[in-house]
């Protein structure tokens, strides 16, 4: 496993057992200079994550020099994602990451890549053979982030000397998907670790998009009249939003909510502004980071022949309202 740190410092991945991959020793031989398309094919393409994640594969293309990046976003529809391997893989293209829209459909993808010999990452959110193999991934560890997210709730819950008996705790994400159910894991099991006992938990399942986090956690309020106190944790900074959103439209003091994201990207802007927010803090993570190291692993792979890494893990960071513009440079 690889973090995108070292990976700055050393280009040359390393060949991990039991990843499904493309024999890259199959695929014709590529000048440095050589021209090359490759395609990102991502779900939610119009989140402010994956819009930052494919600015970050087109800004390493540019590095790399005379590569292409086709960006097709496919929302959350996995024929389309179908649609959009068949499409790529007629175009000819070089290379293909992907951020599938449903994980079911791994299996699919993996073949299609692998039957056309164009070698293959998953970002994000990763994949498995019909045998269960893994794709080669590039993206976070799901249970990491979650128990940062996890340990941070815990200790504003602490500080706020709040009581469990009084206390809710709202998770909104999608719980079909995989990453998400690690994130939840850890960020209950952290919260815990640091308290030492956890309040109700309710679990809200979502799309992953702002508004259905906010329309779902209205309906929560609504059927618990009784919760003085709210911790609020999710999968991304989407679901964290939608819920704080809810619940100060139903009257929750900020005070009252402590509400950690997990991405930053749409907490910060709370803070640019300088509201008064349940939004206390985020874990920030880079979507830029993540597609930048795609594309490097991919043209690693396909100019220099090296094997494609099992994993290659992308950093995390808390920020508050106190640090955020000093970790993030600016809230976009």
């Amino acid at each position: 496993m690889r973090r995108l740190s070292d990976m700055r410092r050393n280009r040359v991945p390393a060949l991990l057992a039991g990843v499904v991959g493309v024999a890259i020793g199959a695929l014709p031989a590529l000048a440095a200079g050589d021209a090359l398309t490759i395609a990102f094919i991502q779900k939610q393409g119009d989140q402010q994550y994956f819009v930052d994640e494919a600015n970050g594969a087109r800004d390493a293309a540019k590095q790399l020099g005379n590569v292409k990046v086709d960006v097709v976003n496919v929302s959350m529809d996995s024929n389309a994602a179908i649609s959009a391997m068949n499409v790529m893989i007629g175009q000819k293209v070089d290379g293909i990451a992907i951020v599938v829209p449903d994980q079911q459909i791994g299996p699919q993808v993996i073949e299609l890549a692998a039957q056309a010999k164009i070698p293959l990452v998953a970002t994000d959110d990763p994949i498995k053979s019909g045998t269960g193999v893994p794709a080669a991934f590039v993206g976070f560890d799901g249970f990491d982030m979650g128990s940062k997210v996890g340990e941070e709730a815990g200790k504003l819950f602490k500080e706020s000397g709040w009581s469990l008996d009084d206390t809710s705790v709202i998770a909104a994400y999608e719980q079909q998907l995989s990453v998400c159910q690690d994130r939840e894991a850890g960020e209950e099991a952290a919260f815990k670790k640091v308290v030492g006992g956890l309040p109700k938990i309710i679990k809200v399942g979502t799309d992953n998009s702002t508004m259905d986090a906010q329309n779902k956690t209205g309906a929560v309020v609504t059927a618990n009249p009784n919760v003085k106190h709210w911790v609020a944790w999710a999968c991304n900074d989407e679901n964290l939003v939608g819920v704080t959103t809810a619940l100060a439209n139903a009257g929750a003091p900020a005070a009252n909510v402590i509400g950690v994201g997990l991405g930053a990207y749409l907490t910060c802007k709370d803070w640019q502004a300088g509201q008064t927010t349940g939004n206390k803090a985020a874990l920030y993570i880079s979507g830029r980071d993540v597609g930048d190291a795609a594309m490097r692993v991919l043209v690693a792979a396909i100019r220099d022949h090296k094997p494609l890494p099992a994993k290659t893990i992308a950093n995390t960071t808390i920020v508050t309202p106190e640090n955020w513009k000093a970790v993030m440079g600016s809230c976009s």
